[in-house]
């Protein structure tokens, strides 16, 4: 249920300001926002696998976090950030 490492690379390139670029909040919330995708289809088939669904919740208030972040820091980054992986409508 993770995403694979060839996944996260692009992940990194694209939404990193460098080429190793693991920690800005940009690429963490688009490999949770990867891995929250990846559980919603698991649960689709798994409706009662409660443990997993836990772990969903807690990917989920990490990303609000990280999303709450970096509107304060740099708004633009946040709109641009959404924008691209369609957390909004």
């Amino acid at each position: 249920m993770s995403i694979t490492t060839e996944r996260k690379q692009e992940l990194i390139k694209e939404h990193g300001r460098g080429s190793d670029d693991t920690g800005s909040p940009e690429v963490q919330i688009a490999i949770i926002t990867s891995r929250i995708n990846t559980l919603t289809e698991h649960f689709k088939t798994h409706a009662k696998d409660n443990h997993s669904r836990r772990g969903l919740l807690m990917m989920v208030n990490k990303r609000r976090t990280l999303l709450d972040y970096l509107r304060r820091e740099n708004e633009k980054r946040y709109t641009d950030l959404i924008a691209k992986l369609g957390l909004r409508k």
